[in-house]
């Protein structure tokens, strides 16, 4: 009896140990995206990014149209990247949810092997990294992921 009394609250220590991490880590994040200044005043125009000469790989093609297609972050969080034909190569249309309660369709402009793209939390940069580099730890052992800042990430799945 003793040690099934023992058992069960050795179990019901461990699982309110690691609630209390994953939940301090969540707010982590949410305070990181606060301090981050995203806010921006309403009336802020979003500027639309210049186009930059592209670099581009022996088929001719922009090195950044690989990561067309659906990004997946934490906590809800993901980024869909289209190509812009109108715009031409090197031009895309990025469609994220990037914090908890911010989301947005933001036209970017590839710059060799980055897009630079503006949202209202001023100019951001989109750059392949691992998931290690996006300093997310649900996201450390992806290999093929996109960062915009510490913080703030999305990998295939």
């Amino acid at each position: 009896m003793r040690s099934t009394i023992w058992l069960t609250t050795l179990l019901v220590l461990t699982a309110c140990g690691q609630r209390d991490v994953r939940r301090a880590e969540g707010e982590a994040v949410e305070q990181a995206v606060r301090n981050s200044g995203h806010a921006a005043p309403a009336a802020a125009p979003v500027e639309t990014p210049t186009p930059t000469p592209q670099r581009t790989t022996a088929a001719n093609t922009v090195v950044t149209d690989g990561w067309i297609g659906r990004w997946r972050g934490v906590e809800g969080l993901n980024l869909v990247i289209s190509a812009d034909p109108a715009a031409g190569p090197g031009h895309y249309t990025l469609e994220m949810q990037y914090s908890l309660d911010d989301k947005g369709s933001f036209p970017g402009v590839a710059d060799g092997e980055v897009i630079r793209f503006t949202r209202p939390d001023g100019p951001q940069i989109l750059t392949a990294t691992d998931g290690e580099a996006t300093g997310l730890k649900w996201l450390a052992d992806k290999k093929d992921c996109l960062t915009v800042k510490p913080g703030e990430g999305y990998c295939r799945d």
